[in-house]
This record gives C-alpha cells, sequence and structure tokens, in this order.
C-alpha cells in the first residue's frame, strides 16, 4: 500500500460524510424557511390541496429532521469506534425506512382531505390563493436545486439517507409543481361550476407522488436492514475473482457478504494447502483481498484460512 494512502481515503470518506451532513441541514432549513408561509397561505386560500400541502411537508421536515440527526452522530462518533465495527450503516438504512412511512402517512393525510373536500366543494380566496401560488412557484426552483444537488451527492458517496433525500425532494418539487397548477387553473376557471373539484382532484396526483417515492424509499432500505446478502451481479464479481485465484487454494467453504449503509462487507472462508507456510498463504489472502477490494467499490474484504473441520456451516434456506 502507498504510503498515506489510507489517510487520504479516511479524509475524503470524513469530507465526503460532512457535505452529507451540510446537505441535509441546508435542506432541514429551506423546509422550515418554506413551510411556515405555507400555513398562511393555506389558512388564507382555504384550499385543501394547500393544507395537504402543510400536512406532508410538516411530516417530511421530521424525516429530514431524523436524516440530520442520523448524520451528526456518525459524523461526531467517528462511525462508532469500537462501539459500532461495521459503522452506523444500519441507522441510515432505518432512517431510510422512516423516511418511507412519513410519506405514507402525509399520503394517507392528503388522500382524506382530498376526498372530504369533493364531498364539500368551497371556491378558494383569491388573496390566500395568490400568495399560494408565489409561494409554489419559490418552492419548485428550491426544491428541484435540492433534487439534483442531493441527486449528485448521492452518486459520488451513496447512502441510503441521502437515496431518500433526493427523492424526498424529487417529490416535493413535482407536488409542489402540482399544486401551482391547480390554484392556477382555480382561479382561471373560477367562473365555471367544475372548477371546485379542481382543487381536491389536483390532491390526488400528490398521493401518486407519495405512494411512489414511499414505496420505493422502503423497498431500497428493508432488504439492507435485513442483511440480505449481495445482489447477483457483484456475486458472480467474486465468483470470478475466485476463480482467478483458483490455483491458490484447496477449497472454498463459505461466502458471507452484507451492507452496511454504503459499505458492503465481504467474509469468505477459504483452506490452504496444509503444508505452505503462513506467509505464503497471507500473501494469497492480500492479493485475492486486493483484487476483490478494487472489483467493489466500497466494500471491505475478509479472508480466513479455514479447515474443513471448523468450517462454517451451510445457512439454511
Amino acid at each position: 500500500m502507498i504510503p498515506g494512502a489510507h489517510d487520504g481515503g479516511a479524509a475524503a470518506a470524513g469530507e465526503a460524510a460532512l457535505a452529507k451532513e451540510r446537505t441535509v441541514f441546508v435542506s432541514l432549513i429551506v423546509d422550515i424557511v418554506l413551510w411556515i408561509p405555507d400555513i398562511a397561505a393555506a389558512i388564507l386560500s382555504g384550499s385543501i390541496t394547500m393544507f395537504a400541502d402543510v400536512l406532508k411537508c410538516g411530516n417530511e421536515i421530521l424525516a429530514t429532521f431524523f436524516a440530520f440527526l442520523t448524520l451528526r452522530k456518525m459524523n461526531r462518533d467517528k462511525g462508532g469506534a469500537f462501539t459500532y465495527d461495521y459503522g452506523m450503516g444500519k441507522f441510515e438504512n432505518l432512517t431510510g425506512i422512516i423516511t418511507g412511512a412519513v410519506m405514507f402517512v402525509s399520503l394517507a393525510l392528503v388522500f382524506f382531505t382530498a376526498v372530504h373536500r369533493i364531498n364539500v366543494p368551497e371556491h378558494l380566496v383569491a388573496e390566500g390563493a395568490f400568495l399560494g401560488i408565489g409561494l409554489m412557484a419559490l418552492g419548485v426552483c428550491v426544491n428541484t436545486w435540492l433534487w439534483f444537488r442531493n441527486y449528485r451527492l448521492c452518486k459520488q458517496s451513496p447512502s441510503p439517507i441521502m437515496e431518500s433525500q433526493w427523492r424526498l425532494f424529487r417529490t416535493k418539487a413535482f407536488s409542489d409543481a402540482s399544486v401551482f397548477s391547480a390554484l392556477v387553473l382555480s382561479i382561471a376557471l373560477h367562473d365555471f361550476w367544475w372548477s371546485l373539484y379542481i382543487d381536491p382532484v389536483a390532491s390526488f396526483v400528490i398521493v401518486g407522488f407519495l405512494l411512489q417515492s414511499g414505496y420505493r424509499v422502503i423497498m431500497s432500505s428493508l432488504p439492507d436492514l435485513l442483511d440480505k446478502t449481495l445482489d447477483e451481479s457483484l456475486q458472480l464479481v467474486i465468483v470470478r475473482e475466485l476463480a482467478v485465484f483458483f490455483n491458490e487454494y484447496t477449497e472454498l467453504h463459505s461466502v458471507r457478504s452484507r451492507r452496511s449503509g454504503s459499505r458492503i462487507y465481504i467474509e469468505i472462508h477459504l483452506e490452504f494447502d496444509g503444508d505452505r507456510k503462513m506467509c505464503e498463504v497471507q500473501e494469497v489472502i492480500n492479493r485475492i483481498k486486493a483484487s476483490l477490494e478494487s472489483k467493489i467499490p466500497r466494500s471491505e474484504v475478509a479472508i480466513v484460512p479455514t479447515s474443513r473441520a471448523c468450517a462454517v456451516p451451510p445457512r439454511t434456506q
């Protein structure tokens, strides 16, 4: 290993972690700043779509706050050294699931308030609606910016938290655009009797966005929380690399893998020729480890010399 390479990698990882924390903190502050006037506009306009948007945003602020607390704890504890040997990836997964669950709570609130307004339609108050139109236009711009910013950061340093955050702001951008369109159409077509239903019907668009995003966030976090093994493409990488070193070991006993946040942990039990010196075995282990970690980004590989008598028993299906 090149001297200082490990320190450089650790510094880069630390900077990436701080960048995540700063991004989520900015998202939280922006959410709160935009949420307060949204409440006023919802009250003044009498728009059920804006009221539903306020409830939705309140739940999303709570989810973003949880994400910020998790990232802050991870950065302050430095991954939980000597407390969390595999990092705090499970906390990230759990936060992703909480974010998805909050989306489903928002979905239920939006759905029932929209149904109520369809049964009891009312005209919007123009002054409050115009305030809402301005706020929604601003919300579309800000949330789109945060969406792409979080997306880029997630691609650079993937994690369940950043995955849930960029999806959350994508949902917010589209839902704000839906509310904006509903308010504009409700005011522009005020003279038509059916314009009463534009506002509540638009709420169902928000329901669709919440349903899709909440489902995807939960389904992307749940398998890793339950220690699901790596997907087939990564398993094939492991098999190919072991095939390259086929003549260096006598038997493959087991391969275990798991994810913890953005990190991948792989444990391989290999049996070696009993006549070989340990220094030779260690040299092979180092080469296999280096090869696999170069092929699978953000992975940590442990090669365990094992005899048949000590081999890890196969897991039951």
